[in-house]
């Protein structure tokens, strides 16, 4: 396509999205900074992107990654168990793509299927469900006191914004194809889909494996904001003082400002019916 047939608002578009890779360019320069650190002193790294479908994950995951160097870092994102595995202890499979030292894993979409995914897809048992909620905390916790720095990002997203971007991906023949079936039934099943992550959020953030919540319907700030996020749990050498590393309060939430606020908007619609 040539300059000259662009409309006026591809090019504003266009122009945005220069104006925002130049804004993280700082942030992602400091996450190689990051990566040395870790690799230098042998260091395990490991976050998890969870959220909703098209909540953001994959092009987040794709901005922490950009300059990092492949030979440190994977991204992890397992599909369907297979016959095998589903005999196996539920977590084996994950703890088999674990870093080692000096290796940083993102795991795009983890454990957490268990949480959310399986129980209304019924793709677990109640009883698995329940043995998941019970077990997965002292399984993080044993992970830290191992020396396993460990960071749970959740990427929330407007249920409005989750129907645009559906819509994307059904008439975008370059985004057709993340377009599943369980996308389909995601936006009548929101309620659902609320009511285990606020269990999730409820029973698995602790004081030594917290969740991060992550407002995603702005893409460049849940990028900007999530690197930010990720350079501020390791005290790594060479950081640059002159950035604004301070999370943006508007964008990034505890698990219990998150829980207090779906409880306060629930008791609101309750009240409005």
């Amino acid at each position: 396509m040539k300059y000259d047939t662009l409309t006026q608002e591809q090019l504003e578009e266009a122009v945005k999205t220069f104006k925002d890779n130049l804004a993280l360019e700082p942030y992602q320069a400091e996450l190689i900074k990051l990566q040395q650190h870790i690799e230098r002193n042998k260091l395990k790294l490991i976050i998890l992107f969870e959220g909703r479908d098209a909540a953001g994950k994959g092009s987040v995951i794709g901005s922490v990654s950009r300059y990092m160097n492949p030979k440190h870092y994977r991204i992890v994102a397992l599909g369907r168990p297979s016959e095998e595995e589903r005999t196996e202890w539920y977590f084996q499979r994950y703890i088999k793509n674990f870093p080692h030292g000096g290796e940083l894993v993102l795991f795009d979409r983890s454990w957490y299927n268990r949480a959310m995914v399986e129980p209304i897809f019924n793709f677990c048992s109640d009883t698995e469900y329940e043995l998941f909620m019970k077990d997965v905390v002292p399984f993080e916790e044993s992970l830290v006191d191992n020396n396993t720095v460990l960071v749970k990002l959740y990427f929330s997203v407007k249920k409005e914004r989750q129907a645009e971007r559906f819509e994307q991906r059904r008439t975008d023949p370059l985004r057709q194809w993340k377009l599943s079936e369980i996308d389909l039934q995601a936006q009548s099943m929101w309620d659902q889909f609320t009511q285990k992550k606020y269990e999730m959020l409820l029973r698995t953030s602790t004081d030594k494996t917290p969740w991060h919540i992550v407002r995603s319907s702005d893409k460049h700030k849940a990028r900007l904001e999530t690197i930010k996020l990720i350079l501020n749990q390791i005290n790594y050498e060479g950081r640059c003082r002159s950035l604004e590393y301070e999370a943006d309060s508007k964008i990034v939430f505890s698990a219990e400002d998150e829980l207090k606020l779906m409880k306060e908007y629930e008791q609101k619609r309750l009240n409005n019916e």
